[in-house]
């Protein structure tokens, strides 16, 4: 396959000479789990690492559980820090800038994982030039499963790539791709997980129709489709290719893939896909998180 990067990495005397402070803005369930992938991974020390979140009582869980300095005060967070990380909701992006930019160091790398948040928003917001990357992770991130991809702004640098690289690879694969393609990837990799849970209920449901004990069919749909997909990675194979070794001729497959045509799975997947990515360009401004 093309372009990705693999999983777990170790920090590097690189990364920590780079960055001395790390400021966490927005530690919810995916800011979490980027905390727990860098620390797990030991890409920096926790002592370098400040998180903010809405309320108190979960600051107080954070800085119990991983070690962290966590706090509900943003501009406490972002004083001093070379690289700053926004885990926010879209629209929460622009108060935060706003109140940021007067203590943000000029030549901090700032990493966006927000829905929809250009870097020429970033750096508009700023009111100067961003070193700024743009990044679309997904849920299994949580279980260092994920697909990220990442976009530079036109004042970001190699390694300032490399920085964001670094962290998300600790949660999974990671591509770097034109900031043209990032609603498509929103759409596609970031709403997919959602797609496929339907797909894997939807089958369950069938093996439940035949007599499957329910536990037991949402393994078995939950395994085949983690394994179909390890083994498109794997051999990078086209889909079609690895189908037709499964279609058998006059064999049962071939009649459920009939089904599955007159159905239109094809074409409402990818139906699914545009108008989500479609939803994405709106999420700024939008009340609706991905």
């Amino acid at each position: 396959m093309k372009s990705t990067e693999t999983k777990t990495v170790r920090g590097t005397r690189d990364f920590e000479s780079r960055v001395k402070k790390l400021a966490l803005i927005g530690c919810g369930k995916l800011g979490e789990g980027l905390l727990s992938g860098m620390l797990g991974s030991q890409l920096i020390p926790v002592e370098r690492v400040e998180a903010t979140v809405a309320h108190q009582p979960r600051a107080d869980f954070l800085a119990e559980k991983y070690g962290v300095r966590a706090h509900t005060n943003n501009i406490q967070a972002v004083k001093g820090a070379d690289l700053v990380l926004i885990v926010l909701k879209p629209q929460q992006v622009k108060g935060f800038l706003h109140e940021a930019k007067k203590v943000l160091r000029k030549d901090a790398v700032i990493i966006s994982a927000a829905a929809s948040v250009t870097t020429a928003l970033i750096a508009r917001e700023l009111g100067r030039p961003a070193r700024a990357v743009r990044a679309m992770p997904n849920t299994p991130c949580l279980i260092r499963q994920g697909m990220t991809a990442l976009a530079a702004s036109p004042d970001a640098d190699a390694d300032d790539v490399a920085l964001a690289k670094e962290i998300f690879s600790s949660m999974g694969r990671t591509v770097v791709v034109d900031e043209k393609h990032m609603d498509a990837i929103t759409g596609l990799s970031a709403s997919g997980p959602a797609y496929v849970y339907m797909m894997i209920e939807s089958l369950a449901e069938g093996g439940v129709k035949l007599g499957l004990p329910r536990e037991l069919s949402t393994e078995l749909s939950a395994q085949t489709l983690l394994g179909a997909s390890s083994l498109v990675l794997h051999t990078g194979e086209h889909p079609a290719k690895l189908k037709d070794m499964v279609t058998t001729p006059a064999g049962c497959t071939i009649d459920g893939l009939l089904e599955l045509e007159e159905g239109g799975l094809r074409v409402t997947l990818i139906k699914a896909v545009v108008r989500a990515a479609q939803r994405a360009k709106q999420l700024v401004e939008g009340q609706n998180s991905v």
